[in-house]
């Protein structure tokens, strides 16, 4: 008789048993409803703005051989300072690609970046780490690579980027090492800073020999991507502009995020603000395409406010918020894919950060 109940029981186990579920965190489409924090006529008068933002105020480059791709490109160069006509923009946007192929270690990997596409990744380039058992710390290679590997640990991040600054490493070396390691505890699509051609360099030849890809190949799709910061306001520094044109060269794709700050280096409104990193932005989207017609550019934004009392800049702010929807709403007028941060004020992992991270996610 036990042994008659013993069967039952194995029956019922297998009968109520779960399936297993098939999730793909690497595909995830958004399935909300466009959010809108200005009207269709104040983008576009946004943009508007921003295009004649370019042409009578111009674009302070300096880098003489971005100034020159400029000025072969028609706009008009006076010393450093770049005025870049509409019609260039125009014809940069019409060659900049609508939907990016990336291509991770592993095929199953691979991203399309298009809009209406999500992807998410980490925080980056943090100057500390911290965990209940080690406290905070100066962030060292021992935690770039315990970061890696969490990265690596969850679907729901699909790209990698640089989490700590790995102090403990020699700052010539310090690129082969975060290179390396993304390479080798990783299959998802990796960061390279762009901090001088040398460097981008060998981060391109790394990658490339260690997926055993040829030099059309490795240039055929984007297997890295950088992150580009303007300098606020309407300034292109030398490291920028050189990533901006090694990346193109090379095919490997550039995230132009303008870091503008209300109140600080940008207007005090979200529309000016958002204005300002417009006009940055599609300056930035110009001169990679004025080097390669077609080369993979997305469009970025990291727009907030500063502490009005001290002047210490404030992330996770309805302001910070409102300024992401309004980046969102340009980027889907000139139909690029784009990257914008979510962010918090808390110093802790705590639910402030965790409620401030949510609204701005």
């Amino acid at each position: 008789m036990s042994e008659r109940r013993g069967r039952r029981r194995g029956r019922a186990e297998a009968h109520t048993a779960p399936a297993a579920r098939d999730v793909n965190y690497r595909q995830l489409k958004n399935p909300f409803p466009s959010m809108e924090v200005f009207s269709a006529d104040e983008i576009a008068n946004m943009h508007d703005t921003a295009l004649r933002t370019l042409e009578e105020l111009g674009m302070k480059v300096l880098l003489p051989e971005a100034t020159e791709i400029f000025r072969k490109g028609g706009a008009r160069v006076e010393g450093d300072m770049v005025f870049i006509g509409r019609d260039m923009v125009e014809a940069a946007l019409k060659t900049a690609p609508k939907s990016i192929d990336a291509r991770a270690g592993a095929r199953h990997r691979d991203l399309t970046l298009e809009l209406g596409s999500l992807m998410f990744q980490p925080g980056a380039g943090a100057p500390h780490a911290t965990d209940l058992e080690r406290g905070r710390r100066p962030g060292s290679a021992r935690d770039y690579i315990e970061y890696t590997q969490l990265n690596q640990h969850f679907d729901v991040l699909q790209m990698l980027s640089p989490s700590v600054e790995p102090q403990d490493v020699e700052t010539h070396l310090r690129h082969y090492f975060t290179t390396e390691v993304q390479l080798t505890h990783s299959d998802k699509f990796p960061f390279v800073f762009s901090r001088g051609t040398p460097q981008v360099m060998d981060c391109f030849q790394m990658i490339r020999d260690f997926r055993g890809l040829t030099d059309a190949e490795f240039a055929a799709n984007p297997h890295c991507y950088t992150i580009i910061n303007t300098n606020s306001p309407r300034t292109l520094d030398i490291p920028m502009a050189q990533g901006l044109i090694d990346f193109a060269r090379h095919g490997q794709m550039s995230i132009v995020t303008p870091f503008t700050l209300m109140g600080a280096m940008a207007p005090i409104t979200v529309a000016g603000a958002i204005t300002l990193s417009h006009a940055e932005a599609l300056a930035a989207i110009t001169l990679v395409q004025l080097v390669k017609p077609g080369a993979p550019i997305c469009y970025g934004t990291f727009t907030s406010n500063v502490d009005m009392k001290s002047g210490a800049p404030a992330f996770g702010t309805p302001t910070h918020f409102q300024a992401s929807l309004a980046a969102g709403q340009l980027a889907r007028l000139i139909g690029l894919p784009w990257r914008s941060a979510a962010g918090s004020a808390s110093n802790l992992n705590d639910v402030q950060a965790a409620n401030e991270n949510q609204m701005g996610l």
